[in-house]
């Protein structure tokens, strides 16, 4: 039996969830609502999905706090759409921060919804060929860290396993299978997320960030993700390939 993707709409507003729900419905998926974090975490202590939809304003616990929680825990690696306010550009960047895939502006098409959610699955299950898992298994190396393709996340030189969000991972992909070369914004948001830029798009930017947190990379003097200033970024590590061993 064919896989049907499992929807879940986190959002206050009623008539946002049942207009949504029915219109994804129509087109082939399975939708499950909630009205807040409550009820979210209710749900998936017993079921998982496949994409999570998170509405950032709400009241008790928002959509900024559950996407946290959400990160930390044991659905940290579930993909998750968030809705933000028109005008609010800062709920988009702390989504982004906080480790959301993607988001989309209220209000907003039911159509450009289903677009957004069937990209961002296919991105998260289907990475571009230079960024497949081989059957065996890679580890990265470069500087003090190693990159494990098959658990998707980092090792440091004790060997602890840093864990990376979808995008994190990505965006470390593309670096890291295109090192010394300068890549500018449009190409690393293409590549990570699959869509053009819109105008003053930051979540490259970021992403970066983060991953240099991840990295322990100094932002004002940079190891291994260096800024070309009017171009973009070069990630400036030279890169060891290993088979992975288990």
């Amino acid at each position: 039996m064919d896989h049907i993707d499992h929807i879940l709409i986190v959002d206050d507003d009623r008539e946002i969830r049942e207009l949504v729900s029915s219109y994804l419905k129509k087109n082939g998926l399975r939708v499950t609502v909630a009205a807040d974090g409550r009820h979210m975490r209710a749900f998936l202590e017993t079921n998982a999905v496949d994409l999570i939809v998170l509405d950032v304003m709400m009241p008790g616990d928002d959509g900024l706090v559950l996407c946290r929680e959400l990160r930390a825990g044991k659905h940290k690696s579930t993909p998750i759409l968030m809705l933000t306010a028109r005008n609010d550009e800062t709920d988009r960047i702390i989504g982004l921060e906080m480790g959301a895939d993607d988001y989309l502006v209220k209000p907003f098409a039911a159509r450009e919804l289903l677009a957004r959610i069937k990209a961002v699955l296919r991105r998260t299950r289907m990475l571009p060929p230079n960024l497949q898992v081989t059957e065996v298994g890679q580890l990265l190396s470069f500087g003090d860290w190693q990159l494990d393709t098959t658990g998707r996340h980092l090792l440091d030189r004790e060997g602890t396993a840093i864990a990376l969000s979808g995008a994190e991972y990505r965006l470390l992909r593309v670096f890291i299978d295109h090192p010394q070369r300068v890549l500018n914004r449009d190409q690393l948001l293409n590549l990570t997320q699959g869509r053009d830029a819109e105008l003053f798009d930051r979540s490259i930017d970021l992403l970066v960030s983060r991953l240099r947190q991840r990295l322990g990379d100094d932002a004002r003097e940079p190891a291994y993700i260096k800024t070309v200033r009017s171009e973009g970024y070069v990630f400036a590590m030279p890169i060891e390939i290993s088979e992975l061993r288990r």
